[in-house]
Protein backbone atom coordinates (compact mmCIF):
# COMPACT_ATOMS: atom_id res chain seq x y z
CA UNK A 1 0.00 0.00 0.00
CA UNK A 2 1.34 3.44 -0.91
CA UNK A 3 2.06 5.60 2.13
CA UNK A 4 0.28 8.95 1.83
CA UNK A 5 1.34 11.50 4.45
CA UNK A 6 -1.90 13.43 3.85
CA UNK A 7 -3.60 10.76 5.97
CA UNK A 8 -1.02 11.22 8.71
CA UNK A 9 -1.20 14.94 9.59
CA UNK A 10 1.07 14.49 12.61
CA UNK A 11 4.16 13.82 10.49
CA UNK A 12 6.21 16.47 8.66
CA UNK A 13 4.10 17.50 5.67
CA UNK A 14 6.63 19.68 3.88
CA UNK A 15 10.21 19.36 2.68
CA UNK A 16 13.26 21.41 3.59
CA UNK A 17 13.77 22.67 0.03
CA UNK A 18 10.51 24.65 0.04
CA UNK A 19 10.42 28.43 0.21
CA UNK A 20 7.93 30.67 2.04
CA UNK A 21 6.84 27.73 4.15
CA UNK A 22 6.44 26.98 7.84
CA UNK A 23 5.44 23.96 9.89
CA UNK A 24 5.06 23.79 13.64
CA UNK A 25 3.78 21.41 16.31
CA UNK A 26 2.06 22.69 19.44
CA UNK A 27 2.55 20.60 22.60
CA UNK A 28 0.75 21.75 25.74
CA UNK A 29 1.32 20.36 29.25
CA UNK A 30 -0.69 21.02 32.41
CA UNK A 31 0.28 19.64 35.81
CA UNK A 32 -2.26 17.61 37.77
CA UNK A 33 -2.79 20.41 40.32
CA UNK A 34 -3.21 22.96 37.48
CA UNK A 35 -0.49 25.12 39.04
CA UNK A 36 1.81 24.80 36.03
CA UNK A 37 1.18 24.98 32.31
CA UNK A 38 3.92 24.96 29.67
CA UNK A 39 3.63 24.81 25.91
CA UNK A 40 6.46 24.05 23.49
CA UNK A 41 6.33 24.69 19.75
CA UNK A 42 9.04 23.06 17.62
CA UNK A 43 9.07 23.85 13.92
CA UNK A 44 10.77 25.15 10.79
CA UNK A 45 10.61 28.52 9.01
CA UNK A 46 11.68 28.33 5.36
CA UNK A 47 12.31 31.65 3.64
CA UNK A 48 14.85 33.20 1.31
CA UNK A 49 16.96 35.14 3.79
CA UNK A 50 16.85 33.24 7.08
CA UNK A 51 15.69 29.62 6.88
CA UNK A 52 15.94 27.99 10.29
CA UNK A 53 14.41 25.60 12.80
CA UNK A 54 13.08 26.77 16.14
CA UNK A 55 11.50 25.89 19.46
CA UNK A 56 9.15 28.35 21.17
CA UNK A 57 8.42 28.22 24.88
CA UNK A 58 5.49 29.78 26.77
CA UNK A 59 4.78 29.64 30.47
CA UNK A 60 1.04 30.01 30.97
CA UNK A 61 1.28 31.18 34.58
CA UNK A 62 3.51 34.22 34.08
CA UNK A 63 3.25 34.70 30.31
CA UNK A 64 7.01 34.35 29.80
CA UNK A 65 7.98 33.37 26.24
CA UNK A 66 11.26 32.51 24.52
CA UNK A 67 12.23 31.79 20.92
CA UNK A 68 15.15 29.40 20.49
CA UNK A 69 16.54 29.52 16.95
CA UNK A 70 18.68 26.79 15.38
CA UNK A 71 20.21 26.14 11.94
CA UNK A 72 17.88 24.43 9.50
CA UNK A 73 20.05 21.25 9.31
CA UNK A 74 19.44 20.80 13.05
CA UNK A 75 15.88 19.74 12.17
CA UNK A 76 15.48 15.99 11.61
CA UNK A 77 12.27 14.05 11.09
CA UNK A 78 10.87 10.58 10.49
CA UNK A 79 9.05 10.25 7.17
CA UNK A 80 6.42 7.80 8.46
CA UNK A 81 5.62 8.84 12.03
CA UNK A 82 5.53 11.87 14.29
CA UNK A 83 9.09 11.94 15.51
CA UNK A 84 11.16 15.11 15.13
CA UNK A 85 14.42 16.37 16.56
CA UNK A 86 15.93 19.86 16.71
CA UNK A 87 19.51 20.15 17.96
CA UNK A 88 19.10 17.13 20.24
CA UNK A 89 15.67 18.17 21.50
CA UNK A 90 13.21 15.36 20.69
CA UNK A 91 9.42 15.44 20.27
CA UNK A 92 7.05 12.60 19.43
CA UNK A 93 3.72 11.03 20.34
CA UNK A 94 5.55 9.23 23.13
CA UNK A 95 6.94 12.32 24.83
CA UNK A 96 9.80 14.79 24.69
CA UNK A 97 13.39 15.35 25.74
CA UNK A 98 14.55 18.96 25.91
CA UNK A 99 17.58 20.98 26.96
CA UNK A 100 17.13 24.65 26.08
CA UNK A 101 19.26 27.55 27.29
CA UNK A 102 19.69 31.25 26.62
CA UNK A 103 20.83 34.24 28.67
CA UNK A 104 17.73 34.29 30.86
CA UNK A 105 16.22 30.82 31.00
CA UNK A 106 17.12 27.15 31.18
CA UNK A 107 14.48 24.53 30.37
CA UNK A 108 15.36 20.86 30.48
CA UNK A 109 13.75 17.54 31.23
CA UNK A 110 11.94 14.48 29.95
CA UNK A 111 8.19 13.97 29.69
CA UNK A 112 6.35 10.78 28.74
CA UNK A 113 2.87 10.66 27.16
CA UNK A 114 0.41 7.82 27.53
CA UNK A 115 -3.23 7.00 26.75
CA UNK A 116 -3.41 9.34 23.77
CA UNK A 117 -6.88 10.15 22.41
CA UNK A 118 -6.11 10.53 18.70
CA UNK A 119 -8.25 12.65 16.41
CA UNK A 120 -10.25 10.21 14.25
CA UNK A 121 -9.67 10.42 10.51
CA UNK A 122 -11.08 8.50 7.56
CA UNK A 123 -10.73 8.21 3.80
CA UNK A 124 -12.80 11.31 3.01
CA UNK A 125 -11.74 13.31 6.06
CA UNK A 126 -8.09 12.76 7.02
CA UNK A 127 -8.29 15.11 9.99
CA UNK A 128 -9.90 18.19 11.52
CA UNK A 129 -9.73 20.00 8.14
CA UNK A 130 -12.22 17.52 6.63
CA UNK A 131 -12.33 17.63 2.82
CA UNK A 132 -10.33 20.88 2.92
CA UNK A 133 -7.35 18.60 3.57
CA UNK A 134 -7.36 17.82 -0.16
CA UNK A 135 -7.39 21.46 -1.32
CA UNK A 136 -3.93 22.54 -2.56
CA UNK A 137 -2.31 25.94 -2.03
CA UNK A 138 -4.23 26.85 1.12
CA UNK A 139 -2.47 29.52 3.13
CA UNK A 140 -2.55 27.46 6.33
CA UNK A 141 -3.64 23.95 7.27
CA UNK A 142 -4.40 22.70 10.73
CA UNK A 143 -4.09 19.28 12.36
CA UNK A 144 -5.16 17.93 15.74
CA UNK A 145 -2.99 15.04 16.85
CA UNK A 146 -3.96 14.21 20.45
CA UNK A 147 -7.12 15.58 22.03
CA UNK A 148 -5.96 14.50 25.45
CA UNK A 149 -3.30 12.33 27.04
CA UNK A 150 -1.63 11.70 30.36
CA UNK A 151 1.81 13.06 31.12
CA UNK A 152 4.57 12.03 33.49
CA UNK A 153 8.08 13.23 34.16
CA UNK A 154 9.87 16.40 35.22
CA UNK A 155 10.71 19.74 33.65
CA UNK A 156 13.39 21.84 35.31
CA UNK A 157 13.00 25.57 34.64
CA UNK A 158 15.86 27.73 35.94
CA UNK A 159 16.61 25.05 38.48
CA UNK A 160 13.03 24.70 39.70
CA UNK A 161 11.64 21.21 39.19
CA UNK A 162 8.03 20.82 38.01
CA UNK A 163 6.39 17.42 38.29
CA UNK A 164 3.97 16.57 35.48
CA UNK A 165 3.00 13.17 36.89
CA UNK A 166 -0.68 12.49 36.15
CA UNK A 167 -0.86 15.76 34.23
CA UNK A 168 -2.62 16.32 30.92
CA UNK A 169 -1.35 17.02 27.44
CA UNK A 170 -2.63 18.16 24.05
CA UNK A 171 -0.96 18.23 20.61
CA UNK A 172 -1.92 20.05 17.41
CA UNK A 173 -0.04 21.60 14.48
CA UNK A 174 -0.12 24.05 11.56
CA UNK A 175 1.65 24.19 8.22
CA UNK A 176 1.61 26.30 5.07
CA UNK A 177 2.92 29.69 4.01
CA UNK A 178 1.37 32.02 6.61
CA UNK A 179 -1.00 32.16 9.52
CA UNK A 180 -4.29 33.80 8.53
CA UNK A 181 -4.62 37.57 8.64
CA UNK A 182 -7.13 37.29 11.48
CA UNK A 183 -8.49 34.48 13.65
CA UNK A 184 -9.76 33.26 17.01
CA UNK A 185 -8.50 30.02 18.60
CA UNK A 186 -9.69 28.31 21.78
CA UNK A 187 -8.50 25.00 23.21
CA UNK A 188 -9.14 23.32 26.53
CA UNK A 189 -8.80 19.78 27.86
CA UNK A 190 -8.81 20.58 31.56
CA UNK A 191 -12.47 20.41 32.46
CA UNK A 192 -14.04 19.12 35.64
CA UNK A 193 -15.06 16.00 33.72
CA UNK A 194 -11.89 14.19 32.77
CA UNK A 195 -11.06 13.54 29.09
CA UNK A 196 -13.34 16.31 27.81
CA UNK A 197 -11.72 18.41 25.09
CA UNK A 198 -12.81 21.53 23.23
CA UNK A 199 -11.22 23.19 20.21
CA UNK A 200 -12.58 26.12 18.22
CA UNK A 201 -11.01 28.19 15.46
CA UNK A 202 -12.42 30.75 13.04
CA UNK A 203 -10.30 32.58 10.49
CA UNK A 204 -10.28 34.77 7.40
CA UNK A 205 -9.19 32.40 4.63
CA UNK A 206 -7.94 33.61 1.21
CA UNK A 207 -9.77 31.86 -1.63
CA UNK A 208 -9.36 32.40 -5.40
CA UNK A 209 -8.43 36.04 -5.04
CA UNK A 210 -11.14 36.69 -2.47
CA UNK A 211 -11.71 35.27 1.01
CA UNK A 212 -14.25 33.49 3.19
CA UNK A 213 -14.71 33.05 6.93
CA UNK A 214 -14.20 29.42 7.83
CA UNK A 215 -14.39 27.66 11.17
CA UNK A 216 -13.48 24.28 12.60
CA UNK A 217 -14.51 23.11 16.06
CA UNK A 218 -15.26 20.02 18.11
CA UNK A 219 -16.33 18.98 21.56
CA UNK A 220 -15.13 15.58 22.71
CA UNK A 221 -17.14 14.33 25.68
CA UNK A 222 -18.05 10.86 27.00
CA UNK A 223 -15.99 9.29 24.20
CA UNK A 224 -18.01 11.08 21.48
CA UNK A 225 -16.68 13.65 19.02
CA UNK A 226 -19.25 16.33 18.20
CA UNK A 227 -18.17 18.36 15.17
CA UNK A 228 -19.11 21.95 14.34
CA UNK A 229 -17.38 23.09 11.15
CA UNK A 230 -17.93 24.96 7.90
CA UNK A 231 -17.54 21.79 5.85
CA UNK A 232 -20.29 19.83 7.66
CA UNK A 233 -22.93 22.58 7.30
CA UNK A 234 -22.71 23.75 10.89
CA UNK A 235 -23.52 27.38 11.64
CA UNK A 236 -21.49 29.97 13.51
CA UNK A 237 -24.44 31.87 14.97
CA UNK A 238 -22.70 34.31 17.29
CA UNK A 239 -19.25 35.69 18.06
CA UNK A 240 -19.16 38.56 20.53
CA UNK A 241 -16.28 40.02 22.52
CA UNK A 242 -17.14 42.37 25.39
CA UNK A 243 -15.60 43.17 28.76
CA UNK A 244 -12.76 40.66 28.28
CA UNK A 245 -15.26 37.86 27.64
CA UNK A 246 -15.65 36.08 24.32
CA UNK A 247 -19.00 34.39 23.69
CA UNK A 248 -19.59 32.01 20.78
CA UNK A 249 -22.62 30.02 19.63
CA UNK A 250 -22.29 27.07 17.24
CA UNK A 251 -25.04 24.87 15.85
CA UNK A 252 -25.09 21.61 13.90
CA UNK A 253 -27.96 19.25 13.02
CA UNK A 254 -28.18 17.81 16.52
CA UNK A 255 -26.72 20.27 19.01
CA UNK A 256 -26.09 23.88 19.95
CA UNK A 257 -22.82 24.68 21.70
CA UNK A 258 -22.32 27.83 23.76
CA UNK A 259 -18.75 28.83 24.61
CA UNK A 260 -17.77 31.61 27.02
CA UNK A 261 -14.03 32.28 27.25
CA UNK A 262 -12.19 34.67 29.55
CA UNK A 263 -8.55 35.57 28.98
CA UNK A 264 -6.07 35.80 31.84
CA UNK A 265 -2.27 35.88 31.61
CA UNK A 266 -0.89 36.02 28.07
CA UNK A 267 2.49 36.13 26.35
CA UNK A 268 3.87 37.08 22.94
CA UNK A 269 4.66 34.33 20.44
CA UNK A 270 6.17 34.57 16.98
CA UNK A 271 3.94 33.61 14.05
CA UNK A 272 4.71 32.93 10.37
CA UNK A 273 4.11 35.19 7.40
CA UNK A 274 5.40 33.89 4.05
CA UNK A 275 7.74 31.60 5.96
CA UNK A 276 9.16 34.44 8.06
CA UNK A 277 8.67 34.32 11.82
CA UNK A 278 8.40 38.09 12.14
CA UNK A 279 4.81 38.51 13.33
CA UNK A 280 3.92 38.63 17.02
CA UNK A 281 0.64 37.44 18.53
CA UNK A 282 -0.73 37.32 22.07
CA UNK A 283 -1.61 33.90 23.43
CA UNK A 284 -3.05 32.90 26.76
CA UNK A 285 -2.80 29.34 28.03
CA UNK A 286 -4.28 30.48 31.32
CA UNK A 287 -7.79 31.28 30.03
CA UNK A 288 -11.04 29.95 31.47
CA UNK A 289 -13.96 28.58 29.47
CA UNK A 290 -17.55 27.65 30.20
CA UNK A 291 -19.38 25.37 27.77
CA UNK A 292 -23.02 24.39 27.50
CA UNK A 293 -24.32 21.81 25.04
CA UNK A 294 -28.04 21.60 24.30
CA UNK A 295 -30.00 19.22 22.09
CA UNK A 296 -32.65 20.05 19.48
CA UNK A 297 -35.28 20.24 22.22
CA UNK A 298 -33.33 22.92 24.05
CA UNK A 299 -32.39 20.54 26.86
CA UNK A 300 -28.93 20.94 28.41
CA UNK A 301 -27.10 17.67 27.89
CA UNK A 302 -23.65 18.81 29.06
CA UNK A 303 -22.27 21.79 30.97
CA UNK A 304 -18.77 22.26 32.31
CA UNK A 305 -16.02 24.72 33.23
CA UNK A 306 -12.44 24.45 32.02
CA UNK A 307 -9.19 26.02 33.18
CA UNK A 308 -5.73 26.55 31.69
CA UNK A 309 -7.32 27.00 28.28
CA UNK A 310 -5.52 28.26 25.20
CA UNK A 311 -6.90 31.48 23.72
CA UNK A 312 -5.80 33.68 20.83
CA UNK A 313 -7.86 36.61 19.55
CA UNK A 314 -6.65 38.63 16.56
CA UNK A 315 -8.97 41.60 16.82
CA UNK A 316 -9.27 42.19 13.06
CA UNK A 317 -11.45 39.09 12.80
CA UNK A 318 -14.42 40.96 14.28
CA UNK A 319 -14.60 43.28 11.27
CA UNK A 320 -15.36 40.23 9.08
CA UNK A 321 -17.87 38.44 11.31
Amino acid sequence: MVFNKLYHPAIFQGNLARKNYFEGWYLKHVSQDLNNVVSLIPGVALNGHDPHSFIQYINGINGETHYFQFPLPAFKYDKRKFEIEIAGNKFSGKGLEINLNNDTISVKGNLTYSALTLYPGNLLSPGIMGWYSFVPFMECKHGVISLNHSTSGLLEINGNSINFKNGSGYIEKDWGSSFPEAWIWIQCNNFRQKNTCLMFSVAKIPWLGKFFIGFISFLFVDGKLILFSSYNNSKLQKVKNTDNQLSITLKNKEYTLEILATSNTSGLLKAPKAGNMDRHIKESIDAEVHIELTNKNGEIVYSDNGKRAGLEIIEQIFSYL
